[in-house]
C-alpha cells in the first residue's frame, strides 16, 4: 500500500501540472488524488477560476482535507451559502461549486476524487500555458 509524508509527494503532480511547481505536491492512489498544498502568501483563486475553462468560474471538485497551518476560505458564488473557513488543526470538506481563498500562508493535505481534481488541475495548467505562451 502506498504511503508518504506530505512533503515527499511528487512536486507538480509528478510533472502533470508543471505550473504549480513546489506549491502543489500530488499523486494518484487508487480513485483518490492525494495532494499537499503550500501557499506562501495570500491567494484568492477567483480570477484564476474565472479565466480558466471551469464551468461557472468555480471549482467542481469536492475537497476533503486537513490544515496543518494557516486557513482556507471557501466561497460559493451565485448561491446563498455563506463562506466557510477551515483553520489549522481542522479537517474540512468543501463541496463542488466553490472558490478557494487563502488569506494567509497555508499548508494543507487533501484527499480528493482523482477524476475531479485532475480535471481542475488540467484546466489550470492549460490557463498557465496560454498565459505564458507555451
Amino acid at each position: 500500500m502506498p504511503h508518504a509524508k506530505p512533503q515527499d509527494l511528487p512536486a507538480a503532480g509528478g510533472g502533470r501540472w508543471p505550473s504549480t511547481g513546489e506549491a502543489f505536491r500530488s499523486v494518484q492512489w487508487g480513485d483518490l488524488e492525494v495532494g499537499f498544498t503550500s501557499v506562501d502568501s495570500p491567494l484568492d483563486c477567483t480570477e484564476l477560476y474565472r479565466n480558466s475553462d471551469l464551468a461557472g468560474g468555480v471549482c467542481m471538485c469536492p475537497h476533503y482535507g486537513y490544515i496543518f497551518s494557516g486557513s482556507i476560505r471557501a466561497a460559493y458564488p451565485g448561491t446563498t451559502l455563506p463562506d466557510e473557513i477551515a483553520t489549522a488543526g481542522e479537517a474540512y470538506f468543501f463541496p463542488a461549486g466553490h472558490v478557494l481563498i487563502y488569506d494567509e500562508p497555508t499548508r494543507a493535505l487533501e484527499l480528493n476524487p482523482a477524476f475531479a481534481l485532475q480535471k481542475l488541475m488540467d484546466s489550470l495548467q492549460k490557463l498557465a500555458e496560454r498565459q505564458t505562451g507555451r
